[in-house]
């Protein structure tokens, strides 16, 4: 083999597990997981102690005393979440499912609330999501984020369960591992149940179809420049401007992962606002589902390469004429499909003070 095509391979190894490590290490970046990590404490060798929950900013369907009452001999499942976090919501479903099954044995969930979002302060914005998600055990909203720094927490969603004595016995980062997590909890009931002379029923594990990530897939998009100052993926020339408000062009090449806008539009610390009577966003992705998280009164229209999103595409917050309605701030649902595939996705607003915050792909 001649010297310059060795080169070349060598040289076209390297590129490629280059852009496989930036890949990883943009995705390590991200606070939201969807993947598995566990942690598991036999007995108490080297177990903490829960954090108390004190630094609490509020509390929906529970008071503070309630709460101490609550945790007092009982395992505690702490669940953090937040409520436009696609990776939280997946989660939900299971997490209810485990309060009715498993409190009248002695298990207590208690969502910890830790926004991410300035919107997700409001007492109001979170009492819409736990009424939407059917959330009826405790909730504390942790707007100061004195919980999570207690629990030296770094991701949502992340799940510790601690046993009636109030030990640590379980760490889970992200989606996932819902067998075992309810094994778990099976399992430290009946430590529990042993512990105070009681009784546990046999219960089945829950069976639910868990929601399968694309291998391979745009990693999450932020529009804020806080949360992009490591991770920038706007493609457009002008770039972040923090606090500024810049008129955006579309430049005439478009590169896949990144995002672009047309229009004017301030440059908030967590989101963008379209300023201009009407903008435009362009990405070009590659995922099974995609969201956005917005808020303010407004009709998008969604174009899939150039046309309205068929029907095999549609999101679950899309209308069949290809267009969504932003109403209350949360996250909405535009692309839903059973494969990964890669699109040209363009939306289009129709009056100013449209606000995003975010792009998150399944």
């Amino acid at each position: 083999m001649k010297t310059e095509n060795k080169a070349a391979i060598i040289f076209s190894i390297i590129i490629i597990v280059g852009v496989i490590s930036i890949y990883f290490f943009y995705n390590e970046l991200d606070l939201k997981r969807n993947t598995t990590n566990s942690m598991i404490v036999e007995g108490k060798n080297n177990p903490s102690e829960a954090p108390n929950l004190s630094g609490a900013t509020g509390y929906i369907n529970t008071s503070q005393n309630q709460l101490k009452t609550l945790i007092e001999n009982n395992v505690v499942l702490y669940d953090i979440w937040t409520y436009s976090c696609i990776n939280c919501i997946r989660t939900l479903p299971y997490i209810t499912s485990w309060d009715d099954k498993y409190s009248d044995m002695g298990l207590v969930i208690i969502g910890i609330h830790t926004p991410e979002f300035e919107f997700e302060k409001q007492k109001q914005n979170v009492l819409m999501a736990v009424k939407k998600f059917g959330i009826e055990y405790p909730v504390v909203m942790d707007n100061e984020k004195e919980i999570w720094d207690a629990f030296q927490n770094t991701y949502w969603p992340r799940k510790y369960i601690a046993d009636h004595e109030g030990y640590i016995r379980y760490d889970h980062i992200g989606e996932g591992s819902y067998k075992e997590t309810e094994e778990i909890i099976q399992k430290l009931l009946n430590e529990r149940s042993l512990s105070l002379g009681t009784t546990t029923s046999n219960v089945k594990l829950t069976t639910l179809n868990e929601f399968e990530h694309s291998t391979f897939k745009t990693s999450e998009l932020y529009f804020g420049y806080k949360f992009a100052s490591n991770k920038n993926q706007l493609g457009n020339l002008e770039g972040f401007q923090k606090n500024q408000i810049v008129d955006y062009v579309i430049p005439s090449n478009l590169r896949q992962h990144y995002f672009y806008l047309d229009g004017t539009w301030k440059n908030n610390e967590d989101s963008m606002e379209l300023i201009s009577n009407t903008g435009k966003i362009v990405l070009n992705y590659n995922a099974k589902q995609v969201n956005i998280v917005a808020k303010n009164n407004v009709l998008l229209e969604i174009l899939v390469d150039g046309e309205k999103v068929p029907d095999n595409l549609l999101g679950v917050d899309l209308k069949s004429d290809s267009t969504i309605l932003i109403s209350e701030p949360r996250l909405y649902n535009i692309i839903n499909s059973d494969i990964t595939e890669s699109h040209e996705l363009i939306i289009t607003i129709d009056k100013p003070n449209f606000e995003i915050f975010t792009f998150t792909f399944g």
